[in-house]
This record gives C-alpha cells, sequence and structure tokens, in this order.
C-alpha cells in the first residue's frame, strides 16, 4: 500500500520504498494530488522497467529508484520537465539506457553510481544546469573532454572505476568544489588542474600515482588531499631526460631572459605567440625561461613536518638542478620548501 503525506503546504512525498514492488501504477491516484506530488522513492524494489505512469507527476522534482534492476529509461521521462535530481544507484543501466531528449532535461543532480557504464552518456555532458555528478563504481576507462561542458558542476564523483588518465579539459569546470577519483588506476595529474580555484576536496586514494605536479600548490582553497594507497616514491627522484632545446627556443629565451624588447609589427604572429608561452625557471637561482625542452624534476615538499610529498616541476635544463645529495635537508632542498607557505600547507591532509 503507497505511504503518502504530506510533509507541509509546499511539498509532498510518496514513499513506496521497500515493498518488493515489481510494477506500480499511480493512475488511481487523482489528478490534484498527483500534481502536489514532488517527490518519489521506489527504492529496493524489483523493477526491472521504470513505470510509465511516472510520467503522470506533472511536478516531480526528486525520484529515487535506486536498489532495483532497472536496465531502460523510457522516452517518455523526458516529460518530468521539472525533474531536477534523479537518484537510480544500483541498477543495471549503461550508456544505452537513456533516450537522446535525457540532455534536454533540467537535471541538477544525477547520482548512478554502481550500475554498468562503459562511458559517460553524451547525453549527460550536455545538461546544462547539473550541479552534481556520481558515476561511482561503474566501468569507465576514461573522463571525455566533453566534461569541460558541465560548467555549472561543484561534484564530480568517479571513484571505483577503471579510469587511467585525466584529461586536462577537466581543468575548465571552474565551479567545481569535489573531485572524487580515488580507486582508478590514474597515473598523474595534469598541471592544469591549478585552474581549479573553487576546488575544497580531491580524492585520489588508491591510485597508481608517484608524484603530483607542484601546481597543485596553487590551488588556494584546497581542503582536503587525499593520496593514500598510492606508491607514493618516498627518497628523492630525478628524472634528467632532457631533449636539447632547437634554434627556435634558444632563440626564444635568449630574448626572454635578456629582456630584448621587441615590437608586435618586428616580428610574425606565429613568433609573436611562441614567445609568449615561456615559462619561467622555477629554480630560485636561475633566472631562464623554457619553452618545449625542459628537465621533469620531482622534488619533496614538507607538509607541516609530518609528510613529504613528492611534487613534479620543470627546469630549464640540467644544471639547473639541485646538486644529487643523499641528505635530505640540501639547502637546495630547503630554500624551495621554506617557499610553500606554511599556512597552505596546513590546509593539506594525506588521508
Amino acid at each position: 500500500m503507497a505511504r503518502f503525506s504530506s510533509m507541509d503546504d509546499r511539498c509532498a512525498v510518496l514513499n513506496l520504498s521497500r515493498l518488493h514492488l515489481d510494477d506500480m501504477n499511480l493512475e488511481h491516484i487523482v489528478d490534484s494530488k498527483r500534481k502536489q506530488i514532488q517527490q518519489l522513492h521506489l527504492a529496493y524494489n524489483s523493477l526491472s522497467l521504470l513505470p510509465p505512469s511516472i510520467c503522470l507527476l506533472s511536478n516531480l522534482e526528486y525520484l529515487d529508484i535506486s536498489n532495483n534492476g532497472i536496465t531502460l529509461i523510457p522516452e517518455d521521462f523526458i516529460r518530468l520537465t521539472n525533474l531536477k535530481t534523479l537518484v537510480a544507484k544500483n541498477n543495471l543501466l549503461d550508456e544505452s539506457s537513456f533516450p537522446k531528449g535525457f540532455a534536454c532535461m533540467q537535471m541538477e543532480t544525477l547520482n548512478l553510481s554502481g550500475n554498468r557504464f562503459g562511458d559517460v552518456p553524451m547525453q549527460f555532458l550536455k545538461l546544462a544546469k547539473l550541479q552534481s555528478l556520481s558515476l561511482g563504481g561503474n566501468r569507465l576507462k576514461s573522463i571525455p573532454p566533453e566534461i569541460e561542458n558541465l560548467t555549472c558542476l561543484e561534484m564530480l564523483y568517479l571513484g571505483g572505476n577503471l579510469i587511467s588518465s585525466i584529461p586536462p579539459e577537466l581543468a575548465n569546470l571552474t565551479c567545481l568544489k569535489y573531485l572524487v577519483l580515488c580507486d582508478n588506476r590514474i597515473q598523474s595529474i595534469p598541471p592544469q588542474l591549478n585552474r581549479l580555484h573553487s576546488l575544497l576536496s580531491l580524492s585520489l586514494h588508491n591510485n597508481l600515482l608517484t608524484f603530483l605536479p607542484r601546481t597543485i600548490l596553487s590551488l588556494v582553497h584546497l581542503q582536503e588531499l587525499s593520496l593514500r594507497g598510492n606508491p607514493l616514491v618516498v627518497r628523492f627522484i630525478k628524472d634528467m631526460t632532457y631533449n636539447p632545446p632547437s634554434l627556435l627556443e634558444l632563440s626564444g629565451r635568449t630574448i626572454k631572459s635578456n629582456n630584448l624588447l621587441y615590437l608586435t609589427n618586428d616580428l610574425p604572429c606565429n613568433l609573436i605567440h611562441y614567445l609568449n608561452l615561456a615559462s619561467e625557471c622555477p629554480n630560485p637561482k636561475c633566472a631562464g625561461v623554457y619553452f618545449d625542452s625542459c628537465v621533469r624534476h620531482i622534488k619533496f615538499v614538507d607538509f607541516c613536518g609530518k609528510y613529504r610529498l613528492p611534487l613534479m616541476h620543470y627546469l630549464c635544463s640540467p644544471q639547473c638542478s639541485s646538486p644529487c645529495s643523499s641528505n635530505p635537508q640540501s639547502e637546495a632542498e630547503s630554500e624551495e620548501e621554506n617557499s610553500v607557505h606554511p599556512d597552505r600547507l596546513q590546509r593539506v591532509l594525506l588521508g
């Protein structure tokens, strides 16, 4: 029997959870009552198909169909024009389960963890108002570059998948506050993630990370960084693989390092653009720059006197690297650690 109760004058909830339902019909509810229903709970039943009569709930805003055996969302589902939250955890849904028109819905929260998604459906990537997307515990192998289209996204949960890399386009989600990528196969973090200026929490535990980009320190609002269960190295590591700079790069370095003046009319547009791509060498004792040719360098930074976090940065040449030393508190290292303000480090937790 349906349990129907009015929460207040503005919202009504129809709770049909845990009733072992394998079908359901809401047509017996009078139209005036159906229009009052804003929340429908159908979790923990035996539904394999979404009952068509759900589409009669014209003012429905919240729908929970978790823990059923649902494989398909019907075309009529898009008639729920007021629906903002869909919770469909632990079903049998995949990327072919949703109608094309789903992309036009006004969805704000979408939780589809514990299903069978091998790819993120393109319809999801067109939900302009989406603020929270949860696809944990699926079979995702990648994050599509089109994720950048979700410009309102504040929470992205992709833990417990098979993801091996993070696309740089993810850094364009400037509203993102919570990013969960734990329990995947991620080996590196793109330095572009430093553009996630709203990020409060970054969960990366149980991956294959051996270092982090130094730019992660510029995430000024970051409060939690979870890294447990990664093969983060425990001693100084230096990768001195180095491709000699081209004549173009040598010329660009000379112009930038010596602050040679030039006008936009003096050089072709492509060279002006190239010169604007110069990156400063992070070595405080070097005033050099680099373009394409650089040395990958891992430096350990002391966090709160308790953790030593391996951060990746790039030097302009092998000569710029601090001398090899078995002493972890070498002068060059100490200078680099001191360049990071203690107040910034205390916001980072290694859970």
